[in-house]
């Protein structure tokens, strides 16, 4: 166990652009993994290993690499910044055992830093900040420090000062040692040089000093007591209690430099060591039942203990399919055959790797605390628990969003269908909030994701990585049609073409049904004027009409039908002959009853930081909707609405800047409902110019 005590399970999570892949970079690169630091404005970090991910200088995957610094193991995972990869950020903070939040030093805490906080406070993931940028432009430390406890909630510990702002930012100056460190100009990380605290900052060094001691030693009763008596606390039981606060996250430790610059990193690096938790300390992953309620038992961090371990990530490249896995208790060995909880099914270990972002060193066997990789893995998925077979178990599995935003796509060409849905299979496999279907009244493949850019980048992929050529283009939206008035009404069918002919005369009536009924028969025939062997053929007929409607030939909804008299020919008269009546009866009389188009309704719910709920639901009224209810909570307020699903699409993109990046938003369909009448016309309209083109073709 004295081993598990030096791992430090970490993740790097902020803003977009706040320096989240340089700092992993320099950490990287301070530790001995790489020799020379990639910079991701010139698509060479080493984390961001996909093409689009170089391209664009964001990072669109979680990458695992390992590490060593005094002595300890470092296993780091740089995670996205952009909100439409914040699952990747997510299912990262499920199995990290702590973190460095990164700021930028002038953009302070943006948007996506409030959403990244909140999850890692749902982790309960204890994290050092980090105020990255500091020579640039407006960059100011202790603003950002004050942003961090107004924005987020959160009780900052200072432990060091800046020496020098924007192009003169020299160093830091360590408060518990009241050091200087001081980098020269070379833009190398070891040289620079420990110094005295320069002359102008020692009143400032001592008065955050003080605070520093008081905040930690409010963390030990006896220390409090003798620090109020004047007895200072040694460095040690200073370290001591911000190491207990940081775990509890009664306290984060916060520290600032220059990531692109090389300065302050080492003592962000020793930080980690000093007050980041390792595997032990955290508190053990609960177990739950298969409808996943907690069954009182913990996964307990001990290599001596059976077998745990969650997926947290599938990917699949050049050399097959990727588990990664954080293991919580036992070890895995290679060879090992082991359990899936979720599908039951047992699966045989072949090979182990430790990742470095692509690379990858084979392993013979891993321990709790290890995050690693296992190589061929069949029907594993993310949030997966894999177990000692003799004594299955379930994690807490994790919950992702469900996706907001959809496209249609086609293969371009016949030979390109297959490989589409290949490829699909595997790009569902990595990403939990990627979804495809297939829309059963236009016959397109839809696929859903987070968010445009989400979207844009599986269809980059699609095209780059498995070479398939789409036609990319928008979903149809699914209209049906209804009727709104009863009709009376007759019809008879009949046929003479020598021999036996065919003939059926129904009299009906046709009403508005209830929501959601579909379509519903009855007879109140009496006597034998429509013997009851044909009733079904009726049913039947009127009933297979349902699908195409005289509006614009949408499916039809919630139609009531009443046999209520006809007639009959003993030799002429069939079930054929009957239902061919009612299919005529359908075309004649539906016209006649005031038929309208429906159009499907979302129950929308929106979060919103307060000062924009007037603009979100000024937005949303124009957008047709109806604003069901408001919601103040500490952080925002929740608005939920039902809005017709035409109106919905591109709504992220306008969300977004309305709240400066700030607001979310899920919806799922509620309900179907009338159209307004202009609508109506320009959906009709839609619809006859698309089947003008098709027949053209």
């Amino acid at each position: 166990m004295s081993e598990l005590s030096k791992y430090r399970n970490i993740g790097i999570f902020a803003h977009v652009d706040a320096g989240k892949t340089t700092t992993t970079e320099r950490i990287l690169k301070l530790t001995g993994r790489i020799h020379k630091a990639g910079e991701t404005h010139d698509g060479e970090s080493t984390t961001d290993f996909m093409e689009q991910e170089a391209e664009r200088g964001i990072t669109i995957q979680s990458a695992a690499v390992s590490c060593f610094w005094k002595d300890h193991r470092f296993n780091v995972i740089d995670t996205p910044g952009h909100v439409d990869f914040t699952v990747e950020v997510y299912r990262s903070l499920k199995v990290l055992d702590g973190g460095i939040g990164v700021f930028c030093g002038s953009g302070g805490v943006e948007p996506q830093s409030e959403t990244n906080w909140r999850y890692a406070n749902d982790s309960e993931v204890a994290r050092i900040i980090f105020v990255n940028k500091l020579d640039r432009i407006g960059a100011d430390f202790l603003r950002v420090v004050q942003q961090t406890r107004d924005v987020l909630a959160a009780n900052p510990i200072v432990m060091v000062l800046p020496i020098g702002i924007e192009d003169d930012f020299k160093g830091v100056v360590d408060l518990l040692t009241r050091k200087a460190y001081v980098w020269d100009e070379t833009g190398l990380p070891e040289n620079y040089s420990i110094e005295d605290v320069p002359a102008d900052m020692v009143d400032m060094v001592e008065e955050y000093r003080e605070m520093l001691v008081e905040s930690a030693v409010e963390q030990d009763d006896d220390l409090m007591e003798s620090y109020m008596e004047g007895v200072e606390p040694s460095i040690e039981d200073i370290k001591r209690c911000i190491r207990k606060g940081t775990r509890t996250m009664a306290l984060f430790p916060t520290y600032c430099g220059s990531a692109f610059k090389n300065k302050g990193m080492q003592l962000v690096l020793d930080a980690v060591v000093d007050y980041l938790p390792s595997p032990v300390e955290v508190d053990p992953q609960p177990l739950t039942d298969e409808e996943g309620v907690e069954t009182g038992e913990f996964a307990i961090v001990d290599p001596a203990l059976p077998f745990k371990a969650l997926a947290f990530k599938v990917m699949d490249d050049r050399f097959g399919a990727l588990t990664f896995v954080r293991i919580y208790t036992g070890r895995l060995k290679k060879g090992d055959t082991i359990l899936n909880s979720f599908t039951g099914k047992t699966e045989r270990v072949g090979r182990m790797v430790e990742m470095h972002a692509d690379e990858r060193k084979e392993l013979e066997s891993a321990q709790a605390g290890d995050i690693i990789a296992i190589i061929g893995m069949k029907n594993v998925q993310t949030g997966h628990t894999l177990c000692d077979p003799k004594h299955p178990c379930t994690l807490e599995a994790m919950v992702f969003p469900e996706p907001v935003i959809s496209i249609a796509v086609a293969p371009k060409d016949k030979n390109g269908s297959e490989k589409m849905g290949v490829a699909i299979g595997k790009m569902i496999a990595e990403d939990p909030t990627f979804r495809v279907e297939t829309d059963i009244d236009s016959g397109e493949t839809i696929l859903k994701g987070m968010g445009e850019l989400h979207l844009d980048i599986k269809v980059d992929i699609l095209k780059r990585t498995y070479g398939v050529e789409l036609i990319v283009g928008e979903p149809q939206v699914a209209y049906r049609e209804t009727i709104t008035a009863e009709v009376e009404d007759s019809y008879t069918h009949k046929k003479q073409s020598g021999g036996s002919g065919q003939y059926g005369k129904i009299d009906y009536k046709i009403r508005p049904g209830e929501q959601n009924t579909g379509f519903l028969f009855k007879s109140s025939v009496v006597g034998g004027n429509v013997p009851k062997e044909f009733w079904p053929a009726i049913e039947k007929g009127f009933g297979s009409m349902m699908n195409t409607g005289t509006i614009a030939g949408f499916p039809v909804l919630d139609v009531e039908f009443e046999l209520l008299d006809g007639a009959f020919h003993a030799v002429d008269s069939s079930a054929i002959a009957f239902e061919i009546a009612a299919k005529g009866a359908f075309r004649q009389s539906i016209a006649k009853a005031k038929p309208q188009l429906l159009e499907p309704v979302m129950k929308v719910d929106v979060f919103t930081p307060e000062d924009h709920v007037g603009d979100v639901i000024g937005d949303l009224n124009r957008r047709r909707g109806m604003i069901k209810d408001q919601i103040a909570g500490v952080t925002g307020v929740r608005i939920k609405a039902d809005v017709p699903l035409s109106e919905m699409f591109g709504y992220i993109g306008s969300l977004r800047t309305m709240t400066s990046g700030r607001g979310q938003f899920s919806m799922e369909f509620s309900h179907y409902s009338g159209c307004p009448a202009n609508v109506s016309e320009k959906v009709v309209a839609q619809v006859k110019e698309r089947k003008a083109a098709e027949a053209k073709k």
